[in-house]
């Protein structure tokens, strides 16, 4: 049972007891800035600078024959870096790669896997989930010449906020022939039992796929456990690899043999690659899902902060990831409820993930008002401001002061002086 106080003192307690208070210097921390929005672009740290840094060095130095040194290591980049990215989701190293974008590779994973028949030809998705995966599974769905209306089996939330599992396995018919869903939702935070979710799909023959946009780097998942087909996820929310940083991409090791829907000459043999043949010599594991030549500068960021995330440890993350947040919860309740706002996230750590969803009638507005105090959030509509204050680099006392800030900005009515008219980027 945790028990928090209210005091700015116990606030600075807790960073003095935090076991990862010493990453946080690694990270490039600006002056009097509170940042809350790691769970839209995580914050760039001195490691994934020097990485970067030192690929273009090598670029000067070798040019194309960067390619062939340290035993052609950046020709394989993608290997040293699904290998460390395998680790926190406790999956095989060859199960792991990265390549392009998030969307691109639910493309490249629906692709492989959605083979309708008359009888089972619908792919099972949420209303909930980030509009880019409807976007992809739509667009399959087409390709195939089916109809989404027809083709795509919505499982609605009942509030806006949550989905009932039980309602998405009971969704899981004899028509269904595949099933994407996001492992964290994006505006509740909630997380859903994905083991169980799993081993519903597969007693039905369906094959099941993850997006863990909102939970890598937040989260340490068990694949071996969980045994999904495969997931996606992108690389620059909590695992700040940069802006647009390359994604990631997983593909159970049972399914190696099949073919990719998305072929590209990366995804052949090393051995037969510069053969340049017609005929693609598929790779037998996850690179194999690869298209076009990698792009080191993308790379090489995610390097950097991925060798932080393995010293760290993602079970010292996900511990202090629960209770920041849930300190975050407590002043929320202590100090703010009385003023409108709202938590809409699940309480229970094995249903949230890594941010708050901070929810009020005014929550764009205010929103502008946090950055005015140099406070960086982000909005979601209709009324949620997320906050995610991201394990490495989040204080306690950053969040107390936030929490001050937050009542500030309504009992002083500063969020009437902002415009309701939403900006390019919310």
């Amino acid at each position: 049972m945790r028990e928090y106080e209210t005091s700015l003192e116990f606030a600075k307690k807790k960073d003095q007891e935090d076991v990862l208070k010493n990453i946080r210097d690694r990270f490039c921390m600006k002056e009097g800035e509170i940042y809350m929005d790691g769970n839209s672009l995580g914050l760039c740290s001195k490691d994934a600078k020097e990485a970067l840094y030192h690929v273009v060095d090598l670029w000067e130095q070798h040019g194309i024959k960067i390619w062939d040194i340290e035993d052609s290591r950046y020709f394989k980049y993608q290997n040293v870096l699904g290998e460390k990215l395998a680790k926190l989701i406790n999956a095989e190293p060859d199960e792991v790669t990265v390549m392009t974008n998030t969307t691109i590779n639910i493309h490249q994973g629906i692709s492989t896997f959605y083979q309708p028949t008359p009888e089972r030809y619908k792919i099972l998705v949420d209303d909930l989930n980030f509009p880019t995966d409807r976007y992809a599974v739509d667009s399959q769905v087409r390709l195939k010449g089916l109809d989404p209306k027809d083709a795509v089996k919505v499982i609605s939330s009942t509030d806006g906020r949550f989905l009932s599992e039980d309602a998405i396995i009971e969704g899981m018919t004899e028509d269904v022939a595949l099933v994407l869903l996001p492992s964290v939702l994006y505006r509740s935070a909630q997380l859903l039992d994905m083991e169980r979710i799993t081993e519903e799909a597969h007693k039905r023959g369906i094959i099941i796929g993850w997006d863990l946009c909102h939970s890598i780097g937040a989260i340490p998942h068990d694949f071996k456990k969980i045994n999904p087909d495969f997931a996606v996820w992108c690389n620059y929310k909590y695992l700040s690899a940069g802006p647009g940083a390359i994604a990631g991409f997983y593909i159970n090791q049972k399914h190696f043999t099949k073919e990719p829907g998305l072929a590209g000459w990366h995804g052949n043999k090393n051995e037969t690659q510069f053969q340049l043949r017609h005929v693609f010599d598929h790779e037998l594991n996850a690179h194999g899902w690869q298209t076009g030549t990698q792009p080191l500068f993308s790379m090489a960021p995610l390097e950097g902060v991925l060798n932080i995330y393995l010293e760290a440890g993602m079970e010292n993350v996900r511990h202090k990831s629960l209770d920041i947040t849930a300190y975050l919860m407590f002043l929320i309740e202590e100090k703010l409820t009385k003023y409108g706002y709202k938590i809409g996230n699940p309480r229970e750590d094995h249903k949230r993930g890594g941010h708050v969803c901070l929810e009020h009638d005014d929550a764009y507005r205010i929103c502008k008002a946090l950055k005015q105090h140099k406070v960086i959030p982000d909005f979601r509509e209709p009324n949620v401001i997320r906050l995610a204050p991201v394990a490495l680099y989040v204080s306690y006392e950053d969040v107390y002061n936030l929490v001050q800030i937050l009542e500030d900005i309504v009992v002083s009515k500063e969020y009437e002086d902002y415009s309701e008219v939403r900006t390019l980027v919310v």
